[in-house]
């Protein structure tokens, strides 16, 4: 009882956080994810027994490049397909079967993109004509929350088929589709009642979120499970690390950042 207390208790603070620097301010929401981009390149670091301390100047170089410095769609653009290349790598390492030993500048590449690039994403996703779209992160937010918990709800009590046991023998195909069901439900009531995107829109990136969030949480899992570790870190007292909670949302975030992109081109 007193674990499920204390996740609850840093659940709640974790979301005020996100919550208060979202209607505080854009800078504030910047900050925070470039804080988070930091502790979640040092977890995966730690993780893969990375030497050096250059990955974090090349995330902050990064960082300040596209999120300050330049708002060239074609410089964005070969920042996003470098961070899809390199996602789309990862799948395939998720579903290889062979044993993979990453060499010192495949693991560099790999946190600078993966982590750096997705956070990088993440941040710029509310920035539509220069103008910070609060209720469209806050969607994206509720909709990786809602998928994350009834996941969880539903494959504790339904879940009878094993997703991926050879990476994560907790989780089941009856909490996945749990998960996808209640999310498309929250994505129903997003364009109800948050117009920045219509119904029909609301409910693609729900499944974009839904099916590259778990990807991207089968994907950190399989990185714990080469490192021997339970958790990426334990900063976050029942949650683990960073990198435990934000796993799904920063995989994700290139692919919905495409999504958006999309929209703009059809709408």
């Amino acid at each position: 009882m007193k674990e499920v207390l204390r996740r609850l208790l840093t659940g709640v603070l974790y979301v005020l956080l996100l919550l208060s620097a979202v209607f505080l301010s854009s800078d504030a929401y910047d900050f925070l994810f470039m804080v988070f981009g930091l502790a979640c390149l040092y977890e995966y670091k730690r993780m893969v027994r990375l030497q050096g301390y250059y990955i974090f100047a090349a995330y902050l170089l990064l960082w300040w490049i596209f999120i300050y410095l330049t708002r060239d769609p074609l410089l964005i653009r070969l920042l996003l397909v470098l961070t899809l290349v390199v996602d789309a790598g990862l799948i395939l390492y998720l579903f290889t079967k062979k044993t993979r030993v990453f060499t010192p500048l495949q693991k560099y590449l790999i946190g600078l993109f993966y982590l750096g690039g997705g956070c990088i994403f993440l941040t710029m996703i509310p920035y539509k004509d220069d103008v910070f779209a609060k209720y469209l992160i806050i969607g994206i937010f509720l909709m990786i929350w809602v998928n994350d918990s009834f996941a969880y709800l539903v494959g504790k009590t339904l879940g009878r088929t094993k997703l991926f046991p050879a990476v994560s023998p907790k989780k089941t195909v009856e909490g996945s589709l749990g998960g996808l069901v209640f999310t498309l439900g929250a994505a129903w009531i997003l364009g109800r009642y948050a117009p920045v995107l219509d119904i029909p829109q609301w409910m693609i990136l729900a499944g974009v979120l839904v099916l590259c969030g778990s990807l991207g949480d089968l994907i950190e899992s399989k990185f714990k499970r080469a490192a021997g570790i339970k958790d990426s870190g334990a900063i976050l007292p029942g949650h683990g690390g960073m990198l435990d909670r934000l796993d799904s949302l920063v995989f994700a975030a290139p692919f919905a950042y495409l999504t958006l992109i999309l929209f703009s081109y059809v709408s």
